[in-house]
């Protein structure tokens, strides 16, 4: 679409502009250094995300999360400068994302591992990790075996199973219980049928039809036909943000599926704040599940969202990306900090530092299970409306303190 892309654009500007900033205060600081602050080494952190391609604004909702964090913390994680390194891999493409890891841990000698928007990226890095023993954040990804499968890994984002099952109990709730799945046809979209589907038939109802599409699919007309022959209750779809939801959506809305009475139910992925402006029209009344609006009413997701609104402008909005890259300097700074993690800890030592971890995020509160190292968070139920002007995800119920169902 032209509208976003002329969003992107400025987006990328605002972002960028921001991000020079960032960097003059933390050269300025390292240039001209009082004595102590001279002796203490940098932080360094290997941030692997996509900065480039369909999926860039990923990335630089990576960096503005981030900066927004640093600015408020005099650039400082745990007392120490900050050094940010990093590498685009832009998508899935695991191998690339393995040879960046291995590039960061051993050539730049890095002390953290972060970002990865992408399921299979991360599994790729985490391997890299667990053999460098070095900490890895998941700043995004969202497959649940990412810390079962790497001991390195701390998670501070969600996963798909975790804010899909809520969904699936609320449609119950709702009376809903013949429904169907379109989802991607890759991990993460694997995750939220199983998570859908178990959830729906433990409560009673039934799954007429799951249907996977190919990852950046473009025409739909085929899925449209075969649910309007089934005519469920309710329709579940789970896409990877960007191009794909906002695609499905105009097929649904241009094939006349809302006048069939059908219900359109999805998870936040496809309704990211960060572009729901352009899509809004497509999207409105459309209920989702997530961890994280723009509109959630908290003090602490109003200043996040002020100091946002602050260094990039109204026209740019923190998303999901950008709140779990803000908790992830957040949960390293209160790790690090903590007496089991000062003076030379190991890497175990630090990765045990995060667990049990508790903060109050702009998306509520937060906390890192002490055995999994999986991320448990409150998931609300969402309803895409007009207020004030602006497309907004309005959350009308929560999911206390979910956990990974899957786990």
């Amino acid at each position: 679409m032209p509208t976003q892309c002329a969003n992107d654009a400025t987006e990328k500007v605002a972002i960028d502009a921001a991000r020079r900033r960032t960097l003059g205060l933390l050269a300025g600081t390292l240039a001209a250094p009082s004595l102590a602050f001279a002796r203490v080494r940098p932080l360094r952190i290997g941030i692997i995300g996509s900065w480039s391609g369909p999926y860039a604004a990923g990335g630089r909702q990576f960096d503005a999360g981030m900066s927004v964090w640093l600015a408020a913390h005099n650039q400082r994680i745990a007392g120490r400068p900050v050094e940010l390194l990093r590498r685009d891999v832009p998508g899935s493409a695991p191998e690339q994302a393995r040879r960046q890891a291995q590039d960061l841990v051993e050539g730049e000698r890095v002390d953290l591992l972060a970002g990865l928007d992408f399921s299979s990226n991360a599994y790729a890095v985490g391997a890299v990790a667990t053999q460098a023993k070095v900490p890895l954040l998941v700043m995004n990804a969202a497959s649940s075996g990412i810390t079962a499968r790497c001991p390195f890994a701390v998670r501070v984002s969600f996963t798909i199973a975790q804010v899909t099952m809520p969904l699936a109990r609320w449609a119950i709730q709702q009376g809903l219980r013949d429904a169907c799945t379109v989802v991607a046809d890759y991990a993460s979209g694997v995750d939220a049928e199983s998570a859908f589907v178990s959830a729906i038939t433990a409560g009673g109802g039934r799954i007429g039809a799951m249907l996977r599409v190919p990852l950046n699919t473009l025409d739909y007309s085929a899925y449209m036909l075969r649910l309007r022959q089934l005519r469920p209750q309710a329709v579940f779809f789970f896409l990877p943000s960007g191009q794909m939801p906002a695609t499905f959506l105009k097929f649904w809305r241009d094939r006349g599926m809302a006048d069939t009475g059908i219900r359109l139910l999805a998870t936040g992925d496809a309704t990211d704040d960060h572009y729901l402006e352009g899509i809004g029209e497509l999207a409105d009344g459309l209920v989702t599940s997530h961890h994280y609006s723009f509109a959630h009413e908290s003090a602490a997701n109003r200043r996040f969202t002020g100091v946002f609104e602050t260094e990039y402008g109204s026209h740019l909005r923190p998303g999901y990306f950008a709140v779990a890259a803000h908790d992830a300097l957040a949960a390293a700074d209160a790790a690090m900090s903590s007496p089991a993690a000062r003076g030379g800890a190991s890497a175990e030592q630090l990765v045990d530092a995060f667990r049990g971890l508790r903060l109050e995020s702009p998306r509520g509160p937060i906390e890192i299970d002490a055995h999994t190292r999986d991320i448990v968070q409150a998931v609300y139920i969402r309803r895409t409306e007009r207020l004030d002007g602006r497309w907004i995800n309005r959350e009308f119920e929560r999911f206390e303190r979910v956990r990974d169902p899957a786990l």
